[in-house]
């Protein structure tokens, strides 16, 4: 999941309840009659940026994740405990050899307009997502399903038809999913909106059916009733929706406002419930007001820059590792973000499961790289550019914000200061063109931040396979492909996580990426705001269970 915080997005079964997620504790639904029935309950949370899309097999910014999160569901759900739960499933057989599921749709599931949800409904948007001239960035995610790899890739001659992908609805409630190898954390992807379904005669009858709220046909909690572009997305309780019983808001509002102090000032004057971008320059205010609702919870996300290495000069490794080593990660936690971040020295965060479930996957792996002034302007000069000399103009990418800004300036003073560097070029962009800027490769360096979509690293490692939907590094690497595709090609927990440690380690030794920070998830929520679930990985929130109590 691409993250437009700051620098700029499982073994669910086995490791959920060892890997407690911070925030996930979830407050106990009040009784009735409380406050919730006297009062219009109604939250208002800032969004801070417009979503780029809300199909779910093409959303991938938190934007458009919360958003699609609230209106629509998968076959599974987290609940207030971060445990996996039914959704759109009633319930699920697994064969022995791990490779075969069948997923038993509930019978009183409909989507917004009445219809029933039907096993159809996600074997043809599963199909969809993989179909090539579909070109979703999350394709990837299904290739556990037997073929599907297959079938997405366009130059293959061999699985050309989507009736040889393993994806089968049996009947309308009845839907069959053949995995090419058993893979422990399917289920966690189900929970995933590129698994989610999508109404088929609407998507077939009408190509922009995702981008007004009166074509938009949903299955989730809430449903969209109103959007006005850059401004805010209105949804209502889905009166159709089969757990309607445990929906307690009537109305959810995602505004959107870009300028983080202008949205705090919002949230001050009591205009927004939630903000979600914070100024990092306000924290510590925040922190000493008891009455802020300032709250910083775990994230399983990474600050970092991507260089695009099909350009020079970052078609050279040298340059890219000396840029690396040249920067002091802890100042710019301490001095910049200041939400109790920790210094980024390898690619997967803190808080993932090793080969023993209660082992840390970067406890096990350990820093690949080490920050080095000297080290930094011997590789600089190896690749040419002693003292910065003839070092050529290049663009910074960020999306937009203060905070991102602040970030871009401290890398760019330390790389002047260190390296003598004194030709990058800040450019910020709003977040949508900042997403086509880097999504069609037209970047230098970019400003990003990815988060885990599901609780296992290879939430992050499967981004950079060659050719990925997400990789926009232009990075290919034949053993790095290889371990990825062991490591999701084997049942052996061992061999599967020395793969991806395996993988890391190459992608920080050909560092098309540079790791900055681990985030952590600072946020403002009103005292009034109950059972709103804020997850370290996924969308930003989940408001199925929240209430407003006065």
């Amino acid at each position: 999941m691409i993250s437009m915080r700051k620098a700029s997005k499982i073994l669910v079964c086995l490791f959920i309840m060892v890997f407690a997620v911070s925030g996930c504790g979830g407050a106990k639904k009040g009784p009735e009659g409380d406050a919730r029935s006297q009062t219009k309950q109604v939250v208002n949370m800032n969004l801070s940026a417009e979503p780029e899309t809300i199909d779910p097999g093409r959303a991938k910014g938190q934007p458009d994740l919360t958003v699609v999160n609230a209106i629509m569901e998968g076959l599974t759900r987290y609940n207030l405990k971060c445990e996996l739960e039914p959704a759109m499933a009633e319930r699920w057989e697994i064969s022995d050899d791990g490779r075969t599921y069948k997923f038993f749709i509930r019978k009183d599931a409909r989507w917004s307009n009445g219809d029933p949800v039907t096993a159809y409904d996600f074997e043809y948007a599963w199909k969809r997502v993989l179909d090539p001239e579909y070109a979703s960035s999350y394709a990837y995610q299904l290739y556990y399903i037997e073929n599907a790899y297959e079938y997405n890739d366009p130059d293959n001659l061999e699985v050309t038809s989507p009736d040889m992908v393993g994806v089968k609805a049996i009947d309308a409630s009845t839907l069959e999913v053949t995995l090419a190898v058993p893979a422990l954390h399917f289920l966690g992807l189900t929970a995933f909106p590129t698994y989610f379904p999508v109404h088929k005669a609407t998507v077939e009858d009408n190509p922009s059916w995702d981008i007004l709220a009166d074509t938009y046909i949903n299955n989730g909690p809430f449903k969209l009733v109103r959007w006005e572009p850059f401004q805010k997305i209105v949804c209502v309780k889905n009166e159709a929706y089969w757990d309607r019983e445990q929906v307690n808001l009537d109305e959810l509002i995602f505004s959107i406002v870009s300028e983080e102090s202008t949205a705090l000032a919002l949230y001050e004057r009591n205009d927004f419930d939630i903000v979600y971008n914070i100024p990092s320059q306000e924290l510590e205010r925040l922190k000493a007001a008891p009455d802020s609702g300032l709250k910083i919870a775990d994230e399983l996300a990474v600050a970092l820059y991507i260089f695009n290495i099909t350009k020079e000069p970052f078609d050279d490794v040298r340059v890219r590792k000396a840029l690396a080593a040249a920067l002091d990660r802890q100042a710019l936690a301490d001095y910049v973000t200041r939400g109790g971040e920790r210094p980024a020295y390898a690619y997967v965060p803190y808080g993932l499961p090793d080969v023993n479930p209660w082992d840390d996957f970067r406890k096990m792996g350990g820093d690949y790289f080490a920050e080095s002034i000297e080290e930094a302007r011997f590789w600089l000069s190896e690749a040419g550019y002693p003292d910065g000399k003839g070092f050529p103009e290049v663009e910074l990418l960020i999306n937009e914000s203060q905070d991102n800004l602040r970030m871009a300036q401290a890398v760019q003073e330390m790389w002047k200061q260190n390296l003598g560097i004194q030709s990058v070029t800040i450019r910020p962009l709003e977040w949508r063109m900042y997403l086509g800027t880097i999504f069609t490769m037209e970047h230098q360096i970019a400003g990003a931040g990815w988060g885990a979509d599901y609780l296992d690293p290879m939430a992050f490692l499967d981004v950079y396979v060659s050719f990925g939907g997400n990789n926009v590094s232009g990075f290919k690497n034949e053993t790095y492909d290889e371990l990825i595709a062991l490591a999701n090609s084997t049942s052996d927990p061992q061999v599967r996580i020395g793969a991806m440690h395996q993988a890391e380690q190459i992608l920080m030794d050909e560092m098309p990426i540079l790791p900055l920070i681990f985030y952590t998830k600072p946020y403002l929520m009103k005292d009034h705001v109950k059972n709103v679930r804020v997850p370290s990985f996924g969308p930003q929130m989940e408001f199925k269970w929240a209430y407003i109590d006065r």
